[in-house]
């Protein structure tokens, strides 16, 4: 069976969920016995997310491989429960680079070059690379941005030239779009779709499939109108309705027929004979509609304002809700307005504290005091890389009596820089893509919190980082009772700390959150939401 390629774009407006729309196709196919991968093509001029503000795009998903990319790549992994890589994230800046690289190597051979072939023959090969792997059945592609958007279009000249050079049973062209309700006027109006279609038919695209985001039923004369306006046959509209959670929007595109639309496209008819497994997805869907408990936690960072900069976090604390059967009402704290005189109130009635990571100085200190409180009150507590750092820097500055310990990130010439930058940093100039990414393994002590956690010895986390725990102060640190109980074995890199005699208190180096999903709930996000059930329970007995 020769790899087919499904092109999933959008139009009208973005945020309309092609990344969601494209991890539910994927997901269905893969559930009807397929090899999927989904890739994204971003057509911002940045050779990766790292560099970019958690406001601009969202959080930097870090795959296992070490790449830096969109967080559409979590959807894919938490919906495919399958790793991504480097090659799965393509931006404009990664397609000029390569471009201008073999220009100046004299690739060309002299020639004038263009963004027509050259930009477009390079945009091509990407796209169809991992299809040349022998791994994958089905390459789902999503382009990044709206049709009309000046970036994007050297992509969609790709997509249409891809839909010529293709057989026509092995490429597929997904197009979303808005149909808006107008409240006044009390109707679904299908103009916005016209025209976005239009547009990306004078692109030279045509779409073979119209999936519209909509907050309303489309009802069958509107699928008729769409269908006679777009040039597509009206089984190929598919209403995409809002849904409580992007977890059922699967079940959703099942219900329209989406996947026996594209496997009849691609003449892959007996593959609709498969059962679907979805047993273990169906039953994390009906935990999350049905929990029997509810436990409050305080999520405090300093990119709050964006649910996105945030989103593996949250999408963590819904898998490990399901697993726990609650719910888990997120409270977002905002360091930077966290101060002595008011952290108790902003924390007040939470059963567990999460300490956000991040970069730089703007919030440090609401995160110390607000890892202060956790490990005073005992409240449940989990730190996340700078979350972890601020754990240090609060324990060696109020435990261990050393006023000026900090991290040299924020304070380069502190006398006790408790965290540090790692030695193969401290040469480095260029910031892109520099840090210590990707997997790594930490070996955990037995005994420990964090074994008990994982139930092995043994872990592969992945890690986005410059400063670690440094070396000269952890035998000071252990001593002091803050348990070093996960190292690289390695590097002796200081992974997880802990502190015995409390409740739940554990921070780590690593990002547990980007391996986290629905049928495979990261193991401490599970532990500390159980954890903030039993003091929110022991809290209500006291009360009684």
């Amino acid at each position: 069976m020769s790899t087919k390629y499904v092109f999933v774009m959008g139009g009208v407006t973005s945020s309309l969920g092609k990344g969601i729309i494209a991890s539910s196709l994927a997901k269905l196919l893969q559930a009807r016995g397929l090899s999927v991968t989904i890739q994204k093509f971003d057509p911002y001029i940045n050779v990766d997310p790292g560099t970019l503000n958690p406001y601009e795009h969202g959080e930097c998903y870090v795959t296992e491989d070490g790449a830096e990319t969109d967080l559409d790549l979590g959807h894919y992994e938490r919906f495919l429960s399958t790793f991504t890589s480097k090659a799965n994230n393509v931006t404009t800046g990664k397609i000029y680079r390569t471009v201008i690289d073999k220009e100046r190597q004299g690739a060309y051979l002299g020639k004038t070059v263009q963004i027509i072939p050259h930009i477009t023959d390079e945009i091509k090969r990407r796209m169809l690379l991992l299809g040349k792997s022998g791994n994958f059945d089905v390459i789902i592609t999503e382009l990044g941005g709206t049709v009309g958007d000046i970036e994007s279009l050297p992509f969609i000249e790709a997509v249409r030239q891809l839909q010529w050079e293709l057989p026509d049973e092995d490429c597929l062209v997904v197009h979303l779009t808005l149909v808006p309700y107008l409240n006044a006027a009390k109707e679904l109006k299908t103009k916005p779709t016209q025209h976005s279609v239009r547009a990306l038919q004078q692109n030279g695209v045509h779409p073979d499939i119209i999936v519209c985001r909509t907050e309303h039923p489309l009802p069958s004369e509107i699928r008729r109108k769409v269908a006679l306006f777009c040039n597509v046959r009206p089984n190929a509209v598919i209403e995409s309705i809002d849904a409580p959670s992007i977890y059922e929007v699967p079940l959703n595109m099942y219900k329209e027929k989406l996947d026996e639309l594209v496997l009849r496209k691609f003449k892959l008819d007996s593959y609709l004979t498969h059962d679907l497994e979805l047993v273990k997805w169906k039953e994390f869907l009906e935990r999350i509609h049905n929990p029997k408990d509810t436990v409050d936690i305080a999520l405090v960072g300093k990119y709050v304002e964006l649910q996105d900069a945030y989103k593996s976090i949250l999408e963590s604390f819904i898998h490990a809700g399901a697993e726990n059967e609650c719910k888990v009402n997120v409270h977002y704290v905002h360091s930077e307005y966290v101060n002595e005189n008011n952290v108790a109130d902003k924390l007040a009635g939470m059963h567990g504290i999460l300490v956000a990571p991040g970069f730089g100085e703007r919030g440090i200190e609401g995160k110390i005091l607000s890892v202060k409180y956790a490990r005073e009150q005992g409240i449940p507590f989990f730190g996340i890389c700078l979350g972890m750092q601020m754990a240090v820097v609060e324990y060696a500055k109020n435990v261990l009596g050393l006023e000026d310990a900090m991290t040299t990130e924020i304070k380069q010439n502190a006398k006790n820089p408790v965290i540090d930058l790692m030695e193969d940093q401290k040469s480095l100039t260029i910031k892109g893509g520099t840090m210590r990414l990707g997997a790594y393994r930490c070996d955990i002590e037995e005994g420990s919190l964090a074994y008990s956690i994982y139930g092995k010895k043994e872990i592969s986390e992945r890690h986005r980082h410059r400063y670690e725990v440094n070396s000269d102060y952890v035998e000071a640190l252990e001593k002091g009772g803050l348990h070093a109980s996960g190292k690289n074995p390695d590097t002796g890199l200081v992974e997880i700390i802990e502190l015995p005699g409390h409740p739940f208190f554990i921070g780590v180096q690593f990002h547990p959150e980007l391996k986290s999903t629905p049928e495979r709930p990261q193991p401490i996000f599970v532990a500390f939401v159980k954890a903030a059930l039993k003091h929110k329970h022991k809290n209500d007995s006291s009360n009684i």
